[in-house]
């Protein structure tokens, strides 16, 4: 063999081994640049898992903030709204208060509200002797009515009719007026009470009054009936209808109203 064919062997080789390394770092040039991008997307979905986790982190602040705001405004509406609906039930409980003192200028009729209230409060105590107070005012009424009273109380549980004292001592309080505007005073009906005192029953109708307002009627005002019933009319915005409050001496409360129903109230006075 000689140098020219020695020559061209090396050449081939050199080629050869130049070709494989060529192949070799193109392989290496692709892999970098697989790992590379690999890397890269990793690098960048990191990222924005990041952005996501922040702008998530941020919207539920921004909401929780929403919800704290709107929660304050409701709370700040929702006391408007008591404070106006507590103005309104004082504003007609006083109306009311001040009308129902007109209940006993029918003598006829509030000497019979006088019986029913006395036997009312006889069903509840159902004690054989009890203590009555009543107004000083009243007094004469009280005592006109009190044989009807025993005697229809006694009818109705079958017992012997009751022994009523009226406590001639202590009065109830008188009806308000400008001389005494603040106070105690009672716009009539009866107390009474068992012998021992343990046991009170307060039958007033400011008491009585007290117990239908503790339901905030919306609108009301009161008259006295031929039956020696209150009467409690008004008007409801939210039910757009008339309806009246009937507290019968009975002891029950009847709400009628003007479109035909009727609804029946069991009536508990404290």
């Amino acid at each position: 063999m000689n140098d020219a064919d020695v020559s061209q062997q090396i050449q081939q080789m050199v080629r050869f081994i130049r070709q494989e390394a060529e192949e070799k770092a193109n392989e290496i040039q692709v892999s970098a640049e697989e790992e590379f991008n690999i890397e890269k997307l990793q690098l960048v979905e990191a990222e924005k898992k990041k952005i996501r986790q922040e702008y998530e982190r941020k919207d539920k602040q921004v909401e929780v903030r929403k919800k704290i705001e709107y929660s304050m405004q409701l709370n700040a509406s929702r006391i408007k709204v008591l404070q106006a609906q507590d103005d309104l039930v004082n504003n007609m409980k006083e109306a009311a208060s001040k009308e129902i003192l007109s209940v006993n200028h029918n003598h006829h009729s509030y000497k019979r509200l006088l019986k029913d209230l006395i036997v009312q409060s006889l069903l509840r105590l159902k004690e054989p002797a009890v203590l009555l107070r009543c107004r000083k005012d009243d007094y004469h009424l009280v005592e006109s009515v009190l044989d009807s009273a025993k005697e229809e109380y006694a009818q109705k549980v079958n017992v012997h009719p009751p022994e009523i004292i009226v406590d001639t001592n202590v009065y109830l309080p008188p009806a308000p007026s400008h001389h005494n505007a603040h106070g105690p005073y009672c716009s009539g009906g009866v107390v009474l009470a068992s012998r021992d005192g343990k046991i009170v029953f307060e039958n007033t109708l400011d008491a009585r009054l007290d117990v239908v307002f503790r339901k905030k009627l919306p609108e009301g005002t009161i008259t006295m009936d031929h039956d020696s019933c209150l009467m409690i009319h008004g008007y409801s915005g939210s039910l757009h209808c008339i309806w009246s409050f009937l507290i019968s001496g009975s002891g029950s409360l009847v709400r009628l109203l003007h479109d035909g129903l009727v609804e029946l109230y069991l009536f508990v006075a404290p």
